[in-house]
């Protein structure tokens, strides 16, 4: 079946809902849009990768179940039917869950993680598990388990990272939603390079468990101060619908928050009128593609011009906190346990985890990173104080080689190979709300940009309203890897 069709849709408030919708009214069933999505895998995750692990008779078990409760009459929930891809860092109930790692690559959970489970009960499809880097230590779509997940722009290039197959199959129109993670920018980093849209809520917003809760499995139970869970998707609308989901406090994670927002609905773009907004394209210190300065510099006159904001050329005195947000993640990450569970298994560990466990700090450096976390969040909330947004690029360029932990240079400079993630772990030493929306050349070869939008304290609704105002000056498109049917017509 064509999801095309005239019931499903509207763009005007997302994809989300009209698929819900039509499931509801019985003007499709949920097989019929689970087929769909089951169709589009099968025809372009040959060439993307995105998906690592399909559950696809459990998933028709689900759109069953969906279908048998509406036509008996029951209450469904506001993601009745939509086909949902969850990051494979997070738990699913009875699905393989590796984490990206050959420790972990017969683990099956025996229960859900708590976002997993609220978004079954609000009549969400789980299709899958999607693709990440070991236990999401690199931003990047390679693991040693499965093959290398590729971005639907360019497959020779990659999708940014951990959340690498969410953003993959977001982008590609395989699923409207998909699950990811972010401990230093993995839902926003591939949210930007494959041009979709990503946030990553205030910290608390959305609880986290067993992830790096758990105390029993090593290796998971890392980041516990910076990560958190958020939505991937095609519009902000679509992630508003999620999160309105996804959010609300639980004992089984003490930093989970209240429910503040009665609805986590976007408010009108004149609301954005007299906002003071500041703009920095460097942070001062980062090296930037000249594309993407242009593009955010572009992006943030735009704002001002169009919605009645003041836009300022500013940054918080942080300089580059990159050092200390490494060994923050060091002294979360539970070394010895994987160090000695490797070394049980005969598993090698690669890449940044590898050097990660490798290295030896000493308890003063731990206390240091600390400290330096404390003045970094201090000089931003101060910061904030002046300026109710706060934009800068998501990434520090375009979509570089698949292989790639990141580029050696970027606009002629030799560059370390994090360098471009130089924006993203300012919102998870803060816990700030933080989302990456798709601006940009707008032509069907240009690879995305994303600009960052930081908001204050617990602001995560002015955050989806200010995305939502820059989407509508930078429609959402399709990659050239995709075609023009399904929910995205």
């Amino acid at each position: 079946m064509n999801m095309g069709q005239e019931s499903v849709t509207s763009t005007e408030s997302g994809f989300i809902a009209p698929i819900a919708s039509a499931v509801r009214s019985r003007r499709v069933s949920a097989m019929e849009v689970l087929e769909d999505a089951l169709d589009r895998i099968a025809t372009l995750d040959g060439q993307l990768n995105a998906f690592c692990t399909l559950d696809i008779e459990g998933a028709r078990a689900q759109a069953t179940e969906v279908d048998r409760r509406i036509a008996c009459g029951e209450q469904v929930g506001p993601l009745a039917g939509v086909p949902v891809g969850v990051k494979d860092l997070i738990a699913t109930r009875g699905l393989l869950t590796t984490y990206g790692s050959r420790l972990y690559r017969r683990h099956v959970p025996s229960e859900d993680d708590v976002v997993v489970e609220r978004l079954r009960g609000a009549g969400a499809v789980i299709v899958g598990k999607t693709n990440t880097s070991e236990f999401g230590y690199g931003a990047f779509g390679h693991n040693a388990l499965f093959p290398t997940t590729r971005n639907p722009w360019d497959t020779g290039r990659t999708p940014g990272g951990s959340s690498a197959g969410s953003g993959a199959a977001v982008a590609a129109n395989m699923v409207p939603l998909a699950l990811g993670s972010d401990g230093g920018g993995s839902v926003r980093l591939p949210a930007a390079l494959c041009g979709v849209y990503g946030i990553k809520p205030s910290w608390g917003r959305v609880p986290v468990y067993p992830g790096c809760r758990d105390d029993t499995l090593p290796g998971i139970s890392s980041w516990e101060s910076l990560e958190h869970i958020g939505p991937i998707t095609r519009t902000v609308a679509d992630a508003a619908i999620a999160l309105s989901c996804m959010t609300g406090p639980t004992p089984r994670d003490r930093a989970s928050l209240p429910s503040e927002f009665a609805a986590w609905a976007i408010a009108p773009p004149e609301t954005l009128r007299g906002k003071h907004i500041a703009f920095s394209a460097d942070l001062g210190w980062a090296v930037v593609d000249r594309k993407v300065r242009l593009a955010c510099e572009t992006a943030a006159r735009r704002i001002e011009k169009t919605y009645g904001c003041t836009v300022e050329f500013a940054q918080p005195e942080i300089g580059d906190y990159g050092a200390a947000f490494e060994t923050m993640v060091g002294m979360e990450t539970d070394r010895e346990g994987l160090r000695r569970m490797a070394a049980e298994q005969g598993v090698e560990l690669k890449d940044w985890l590898a050097r990660l466990l490798e290295r030896k700090w000493t308890a003063d450096e731990f206390t240091a990173a600390q400290f330096a976390r404390k003045r970094v969040v201090n000089a931003t909330w101060r910061f904030m104080e002046r300026y109710d947004f706060f934009l800068t690029p998501t990434t520090a360029c375009t979509a570089f080689d698949l292989e790639l932990e990141g580029p050696a240079n970027i606009e002629g400079q030799a560059v370390a190979s994090n360098a471009w993630v130089a924006f993203s772990a300012l919102g998870n030493f803060t816990g700030l709300p933080t989302a990456s929306v798709p601006i940009g050349d707008q032509s069907a070869s240009a690879l995305p940009i994303g600009l960052q939008i930081m908001g204050r304290h617990l602001d995560d609704l002015g955050v989806l309203a200010l995305s939502a105002a820059v989407e509508s000056m930078y429609p959402p498109r399709l990659p050239p890897v995709s075609s023009a049917r399904g929910w995205a017509t």
